[in-house]
């Protein structure tokens, strides 16, 4: 497998390499009006760069079998620190969401923390209780009470997107397990209409559900982010408009170095930019697949499964919402746009596929 960890591995600094360039990009305009310092938040990206290496080499050399030990203790540190983050004046509030630890420059971010720890404890739980899986006390409540508490809790923060995530996740992994269908409809049916009233008790969600209708019925109003995001698409064409000359950045599309960073790829490196982030997404989590197929210890596979789950959700929702083929959610682009935890935490997830890609190998030489 070190073909396929290699290229992995090249691909995934591919990645990072355009998420430094296009951060910068995208955000020097921004943070030179707004904090007086057009580096601002490229020197944060790069601080949250290195460590994000040394955590993800630190994995990669570990045995990760330790985890599974540990996946309970793991899990129960998650619950803590997603508890804590509630608590006022200790998780920090900003745009009304209470969800970060602030310590000084750094922010961090549990949920992200938490999305691991789940995959880690669901990993260890399908791999240890593979007999009981179709079983619906022993194999099927247990990790549903799990996913509900985390999802309670970040949805209190409140983080709907992360919350669909963890739920995605944790019903992806038990399908793959050999959880019984009818089990796992049992929940997925009724987590319809209640997603729906959460959306309808948040005037804010219903809006970016009218605005993902129709974005350009409210353009300057609640259609503004969406509509501006499309602007910056056909601004590209087919070329772009060139590296560094986005007008979108100049303070229209918001969250442009963040959750709509693809949209400014697309106006500057044009269609053929876009298309070329997407192909390599796509080779990323090729990459990923053929490791998982190889993959025979069954903690490592869940493992892999997980992460491989994790990422490519991320990446698709990311890309929906960019070009108006989903609501609005608040799920960044993997490796390219700017965020502190959920950067670090997901190298670190890098790191744990390449940790068992390589215990495989070692283990069969």
């Amino acid at each position: 497998m070190r073909e396929t960890r290699v290229a992995l591995f090249m691909t995934f600094s591919v990645l990072v390499a355009i998420g430094v360039v296009m951060i910068y990009s995208s955000s020097g305009i921004y943070a030179l009006e707004i904090l007086h310092n057009s580096s601002y938040f490229l020197t944060r990206h790069l601080m949250f760069l290195a460590i994000g290496s040394v955590l993800m080499f630190g994995v990669m050399l570990m045995d990760y079998r330790i985890l599974q030990k540990k996946a309970r203790l793991i899990l129960a540190f998650v619950f803590l620190l997603l508890v804590l983050v509630l608590i006022p004046h200790i998780g920090k509030v900003s745009s009304g969401a209470r969800r970060w630890f602030s310590a000084g420059p750094i922010n961090f971010q549990p949920s992200e923390m938490a999305k691991v720890g789940l995959i880690i404890y669901m990993a260890d739980f399908c791999s240890r209780k593979q007999e009981f899986i179709r079983r619906f006390k022993k194999g099927f409540v247990p990790p549903m009470l799990i996913m509900g508490m985390m999802s309670l809790l970040i949805m209190k923060q409140p983080d709907m997107g992360n919350t669909i995530l963890v739920f995605s996740i944790t019903m992806l992994m038990l399908l793959v397990a050999g959880a019984r269908i009818k089990h796992l409809v049992s929940v997925f049916l009724p987590a319809i209409p209640l997603a729906a009233f959460l959306i309808w008790i948040e005037p804010y969600r219903v809006r970016r559900i009218v605005a993902f209708m129709n974005p350009w019925e409210d353009p300057q109003g609640a259609g503004f982010q969406l509509s501006q995001s499309q602007i910056a698409f056909g601004s590209g064409g087919f070329w772009g408009v060139g590296l560094g000359k986005s007008e979108q950045k100049l303070l229209y599309l918001p969250a442009a170095h963040t959750d709509f960073i693809f949209s400014i790829i697309g106006e500057e490196l044009g269609f053929l930019g876009a298309l070329a982030v997407i192909f390599l997404f796509g080779l990323f989590i090729w990459h990923i697949t053929r490791i998982l197929k190889q993959t025979v210890d069954p903690f490592g596979y869940y493992l892999i499964f997980g992460i491989l789950m994790m990422l490519s959700i991320q990446v698709v929702v990311n890309f929906g919402v960019s070009i108006g083929a989903l609501p609005t959610k608040g799920l960044p682009l993997p490796f390219i746009s700017y965020g502190g935890s959920a950067l670090i935490f997901n190298m670190m997830a890098v790191g744990l596929i390449l940790n068992v890609s390589r215990t495989q190998d070692l283990g069969s030489g």
